[in-house]
């Protein structure tokens, strides 16, 4: 039913001023609650993997937020491998960072979803999480290739946290992919990215990788609290000092407005998607965090 000064759906025409852009973030908004609603259904089949704290109702919301606003054009079904990878990721970190009691159960754990995401059978649950990723992504060798540059990163963190090592910032961003930023974009575009950046995914993924430092950073300034209670690394808590690491931001976010500058004359939407991410993501920890408590 629409009001006065309104459109049906579908419609257009004549309208207050401004009424298109209000317009576009309703519809944008309405598709988070839609990816929201499919993400929260997916947990609930999995309570092992994603047990209400710290998978609190604005959890769903705010990953169903962040997928619709960086592919605001696209449908909840097309946003569902970016979402799931989303998705999975936390859980990947819940396990390593929470669950886990030693660096071998956490390596065991790494070893089966490399396993998995090459081909072989599930064992565990997290596993088998993947493996219904790995087959709606067709198990391209690329994306079992970042997924281990995931779980990599992730038992070097174990091992920083058992040494009591202090790794300068240049060695903590070359860590960067524990965040799982650009598993996820890979996720995202082998499922939806269009001929040019199919066929130019090492241009795509270097930018991705600048994009993912930039995010890796502003997640250590915006949740350093958290992250402190929890033992999570973070740049601050390893000695970088706030001045440093915001320094160090804007850097990462000039390469990559320079990386992602040329994509946009080739394939729009993967720039776009690129630049919301880290346009997003600002606003977004400027006021809130994506994990609820434990």
């Amino acid at each position: 039913m629409t009001g006065p000064g309104t459109t049906g759906p579908g419609m257009t025409g004549a309208g207050p001023a401004g009424l298109g852009a209000a317009a576009e973030l309703g519809r944008t908004s309405a598709l988070a609650v839609e990816c929201a609603r499919r993400l929260a259904a997916h947990a609930a089949e999995h309570p092992d993997l994603f047990p209400a704290k710290p998978f609190d109702a604005g959890f769903f919301q705010s990953l169903g937020l962040v997928g619709a606003f960086g592919s605001p054009w696209a449908s909840a079904g097309r946003l569902w491998a970016v979402n799931r990878a989303a998705l999975w990721v936390f859980a990947l970190d819940l396990q390593v960072d929470y669950v886990a009691k030693t660096r071998d159960e956490v390596a065991a754990l790494a070893e089966e979803c490399l396993a998995v995401a090459g081909g072989a059978a599930p064992r565990g649950p997290l596993a088998a999480d993947l493996a219904a990723l790995r087959d709606d992504l067709g198990g391209d060798p690329r994306w079992r290739d970042q997924l281990e540059r995931v779980l990599i990163a992730m038992l070097q963190e174990w091992d920083w946290r058992e040494s009591s090592a202090t790794p300068a910032l240049e060695e903590y961003l070359a860590n960067a992919d524990s965040c799982g930023s650009s598993f996820v974009n890979l996720s995202h575009w082998l499922y939806t990215g269009d001929t040019w950046t199919l066929d130019h995914l090492d241009v795509v993924r270097e930018a991705s990788d600048e994009v993912q430092h930039y995010l890796r950073l502003l997640n250590d300034l915006s949740t350093y609290d958290r992250e402190a209670r929890w033992g999570d690394a973070n740049a601050l808590t390893l000695g970088a000092g706030r001045d440093e690491v915001t320094r160090r931001m804007a850097r990462h976010a000039r390469t990559a407005a320079g990386l992602i500058a040329p994509i946009h004359a080739t394939s729009p939407r993967t720039a776009v998607y690129l630049e919301r991410q880290i346009g997003f993501n600002t606003g977004f920890y400027g006021v809130s965090d994506y994990w609820g408590e434990l």
